[in-house]
């Protein structure tokens, strides 16, 4: 840190009292990712006062906020990445005395000096740190693409070979030859999605996406997820998960339910687009509803669940499948989503919800 103005000599390390004062005494350049429902940046204003328990964290999971921190000095390209899981309170609010231990921990090992080259003491003390996280490995893939896009970095070696994939099957003079997919690396489709608003690339999505056998939709979508992308290939992915929808509920078969499962998680990030609450609306009207698609619609997906009447129809669907502890747990898990939890109660108190929908949720609140 020879070239900033703060040295780990200097830096005051005893009255710390925020993660984002520590990097910013450091020296740090800094970026934060939410890796916890979906892999999505999170503002460095909106984390400052979440630490200062001013805000409840935005997308809690079981009760912890799930953070990724990608840190660096001004002379280094390449960034330190912390995956950290912080408790919550019922209430939202970061838990202050574990964020205080995080920081003693981190201070006590590496001093001022946050990207210095750690001995193997720092390093045991830093990896008995009790707030890791280790996330899964298409979230790794994910959060390491989006990091390259915000730091300008070039993608990995498998990002061309995604790209050529699809652009030879789509300007195949011949025929198509979608299943030979095997060299493709799910990194080399989580840069490509992590790029999908530049150069052609939604377009190349938009006219491979019907013809991509599951092998390779599946991480498709599981990156996509964690996008917001062009309308045209929003309802490309939106009709392609009501064609599916139509043949699972022909042939029932288990393929064709996990595909239809995967296409709406594709949907997650642009969950509060009107197309999106459209096809989520007419997807609670119908007779009956895959557990899958509920619980993804509530885990992923619960930016459409903001608005009363499909909050209400979303609930109705969950009580058809006759199990109270599930109700009980995606009820309890809305509620701590600060963007839901206003509409739950609106949901509670109104005159259009059922008897039986009464009579859960009062069970709900008579279990304790």
């Amino acid at each position: 840190m020879t070239d900033s103005s703060t040295t780990p000599e200097s830096t005051p390390t005893k009255n710390i009292e925020t993660l984002s004062e520590l990097l910013k005494l450091s020296g740090s350049q800094y970026r934060l990712y939410d890796i916890g429902r979906l892999v999505t940046k999170l503002s460095k204003e909106q984390f400052e006062k979440v630490e200062l328990n001013q805000l409840p964290y935005p997308t809690p999971v079981q009760g912890h906020a799930c953070i990724a921190i990608a840190f660096w000095q001004k002379q280094s390209a390449q960034p330190y990445l912390w995956l950290l899981k912080l408790p919550l309170d019922e209430r939202g609010l970061l838990n202050q005395a574990a964020r205080n231990h995080l920081i003693a921990i981190i201070v006590e090992a590496l001093g001022g000096d946050l990207t210095q080259e750690a001995t193997k003491k720092q390093e045991e003390l830093l990896s008995s740190n009790p707030y890791l996280f280790t996330p899964a490995q298409y979230k790794l893939a994910s959060l390491n693409s989006k990091i390259k896009v915000d730091l300008k970095q070039a993608p990995s070696e498998y990002f061309s070979v995604f790209k050529q994939y699809l652009t030879l099957n789509l300007e195949s003079n011949q025929k198509p030859d979608w299943n030979n997919w095997q060299h493709i690396g799910v990194q080399g489709i989580t840069d490509f999605v992590a790029r999908i608003n530049q150069d052609n690339h939604s377009e190349l999505l938009r006219g491979a996406l019907p013809y991509l056998p599951d092998e390779v939709l599946s991480p498709v979508c599981s990156a996509l997820e964690n996008e917001h992308y062009p309308v045209a290939l929003l309802d490309v992915v939106i009709a392609e998960f009501s064609t599916t929808l139509i043949s699972s509920a022909t042939t029932g078969t288990s393929e064709q339910q996990a595909k239809s499962t995967q296409l709406l998680r594709a949907l997650a990030a642009s969950s509060d687009h009107p197309h999106v609450k459209v096809l989520v609306a007419q997807l609670l009207n119908k007779n009956e509803v895959n557990v899958e698609l509920l619980i993804t619609l509530s885990s992923r997906c619960w930016q459409a669940l903001a608005d009363n009447k499909i909050l209400i129809c979303y609930f109705e669907q969950l009580l058809k499948q006759n199990d109270l502890a599930l109700f009980s747990s995606v009820f309890k898990d809305l509620v701590t989503l600060p963007l839901v939890r206003h509409v739950v109660f609106e949901c509670i108190r109104s005159e259009n919800r059922s008897a039986e929908l009464a009579q859960a949720i009062g069970q709900l609140f008579t279990q304790h």
